[in-house]
């Protein structure tokens, strides 16, 4: 529909409530909307141009458009989830149940049976929960069977099979599992008493159980039966340490729905808490996938709504991490800010986070679940980087007054440390301490080879030090044609601040950081590879000078000596016959009263 065919249907559209639907070429239903007003509502998707791609695709299939009037806002609320419930339109949010969750079910037939399922049938039976995991279901199923016994067997319990003695007690009867019922030892209503105390405690309803359960143990007292007293006093133990464990809030908060939101690029996670007795009785995740650009707002709106009407009887009042709006008027929304209900908000908002991050964890690829796949991917988006930096190097240099000036490089593969590619730089154009000349000859040499002998260019290149280093860093780069093509920065020791070239605000990254802690890493292990040559260099310089200044004692001869003796000190305790024999007598007199 173009807008100029939209102009003559608007005059048609009425300004009151009611649903809206949007049908393709083909005439099938690809949009339902609800709104106040229907006139303002449909007209701002074709009078507006800055819609984002996803709403823009949508309009550009509208072929006709059919509306319904209804009396309240309300009625549209209700009327446009039971449509998109029926049509399931393509450009509608679509929410999706964690259906990996698993229930309690109280079968719909005669005695019924208590069990843990995740599907969920439409026969008439009660479905409660979901619980978190299959072990918690089976905790909880574990204590119901030890407070009242339960049959576990699928036979047709019907009271004609039961009189007709068709069945036999089985061994959970023999071991007090079950109390009999397929041969009549115990009645329907019994069993049927027992299965309502059942459901009050997965209601967290437990006062009415323990009083009746209290009520039992003192009747036996009486009439001394003092072994099932005992035993009924050990199933109240059990249920009061349950429900003990169960009560995570304030037992004043009764009847409340709560709901924690977080979302991604493409999908939010919704998780639901309902509160009854102080007691987190179900948790629910809902993902909804996100067809056309809506606000958080209206997604939360659509779940809330959604699962309002699911539940039977809805919650008098609902907490939510924002506010939205909500038709059922009976209903108080609450956004807290403070005490016990926050504290629930945030338990849900927790849980939905979880489950954000459970579903990326999800969606990686094994490489992707490494930690350095990780810190490498926050290295990148803190520095804002095109490539993600499997290959880094870093450059430090070391010189006390300018003498015996080094430079180091090392190397980072994949977030480690690759020892076989580091490199050390005899400083050789630069004279006196000067930090900047020196970068700028490492910096230059170092790429100059690699481009020479078509070697791989690292992703990132960092400098220790600031705004100095870096400039000369980029120099040697522009002379090479690099700049721009190989991000670098520089890392100030005072505050930890990474500087980028022309740029004068430095980048303040966490202290707490995977990425800081290895541009950390890195500038370290240089400073210490680079101090470590830097000393040899250093040792050896001194140590020649002392040898050669002897008279007759050459570069060849001290090289010969270091090679064997390694030291003045080793060499000075070598007997006067061996140095002869390996100098000759001249050369080795003439060492040994140079070195007194």
């Amino acid at each position: 529909m173009t807008s100029d065919e939209f102009k003559n249907f608007r005059e048609q559209l009425p300004s009151q409530p009611g649903i809206y639907k949007y049908l393709n070429e083909q005439r099938e239903i690809i949009y339902i909307g609800k709104a106040k007003d229907l006139k303002k509502r449909v007209s701002s998707y074709f009078n507006k141009n800055d819609h984002p791609y996803k709403t823009k695709r949508l309009v550009s299939q509208i072929r006709e458009i059919e509306f319904v009037i209804v009396d309240t806002e309300q009625d549209a609320f209700l009327l446009e989830n039971s449509l998109i419930k029926k049509y399931q339109p393509r450009y509608n949010v679509l929410l999706k149940d964690d259906k990996t969750y698993p229930f309690i079910c109280i079968k719909k037939e005669p005695f019924p049976r208590v069990f843990f399922t995740r599907k969920i049938v439409r026969d008439g039976s009660e479905y409660l929960g979901p619980y978190t995991s299959v072990t918690n279901a089976k905790i909880v199923l574990d204590l119901l069977k030890q407070i009242f016994p339960l049959r576990t067997c699928s036979l047709h319990l019907s009271q004609r099979n039961i009189n007709a003695h068709k069945f036999k007690v089985c061994l959970e009867y023999h071991v007090k599992n079950c109390l009999g019922p397929c041969e009549g030892l115990q009645t329907e209503e019994d069993y049927n008493n027992n299965i309502q105390h059942i459901r009050d405690i997965l209601k967290s309803n437990f006062s009415s159980v323990k009083k009746f359960l209290r009520g039992k143990m003192n009747e036996y007292a009486e009439n001394m039966e003092f072994e099932q007293a005992e035993e009924l006093k050990h199933k109240i133990e059990i249920l009061s340490n349950f429900e003990n464990h169960s009560t995570i809030v304030n037992p004043k908060l009764t009847d409340l729905d709560v709901y924690g939101y977080t979302e991604t690029d493409a999908v939010a996670f919704i998780n639901f808490l309902k509160i009854l007795n102080g007691t987190v009785v179900t948790t629910h995740a809902l993902e909804v996938k996100k067809i056309l650009e809506e606000s958080k707002e209206e997604i939360l709106q659509r779940a809330v709504i959604e699962h309002s009407l699911s539940e039977e009887p809805v919650a008098s009042e609902i907490l939510l991490p924002f506010e939205i709006e909500f038709p059922m008027e009976q209903v108080k929304l609450t956004v807290p800010h403070i005490g016990d209900k926050k504290k629930l908000v945030d338990l849900a908002i927790k849980n939905a986070l979880y489950l954000r991050e459970e579903r990326i964890r999800q969606n990686l690829t094994p490489e992707e679940k490494k930690p350095a796949f990780r810190i490498m991917k926050t290295l990148k988006e803190d520095l804002k980087l095109k490539e993600l930096p499997r290959h880094i190097e870093c450059f430090d240099n070391s010189n006390i007054q300018g003498t015996n000036p080094v430079s180091a490089c090392v190397v980072f593969r994949e977030a480690k440390p690759s020892k076989k590619d580091y490199r050390i730089f005899n400083v050789k154009t630069v004279e006196g301490p000067d930090d900047f000349a020196t970068m700028e000859e490492v910096i230059y040499r170092r790429y100059k080879r690699m481009i020479d002998e078509d070697l791989p260019l690292p992703q990132l290149i960092i400098v220790d030090g600031g705004k100095g280093q870096l400039s000369s860093a980029v120099e040697s780069l522009k002379k090479l044609n690099l700049y721009g093509k190989v991000p670098v920065v520089g890392i100030a020791k005072r505050l930890e601040e990474i500087y980028f070239p022309g740029d004068s605000l430095p980048l303040y990254i966490n202290k707490k950081s995977e990425s800081l802690k290895l541009i950390q890493r890195m500038r370290d292990e240089a400073h210490r590879f680079g101090i470590t040559h830097h000393r040899k260099k250093r040792s050896k310089t001194s140590l020649g000078s002392e040898l050669t200044s002897i008279k007759g004692i050459g570069e060849k001869t001290f090289e010969l000596l270091m090679k064997k003796y390694k030291s003045i000190k080793k060499l000075r305790e070598v007997p006067f016959e061996e140095l002869k024999e390996l100098l000759g007598e001249k050369r080795a007199t003439v060492l040994v009263e140079g070195l007194k």
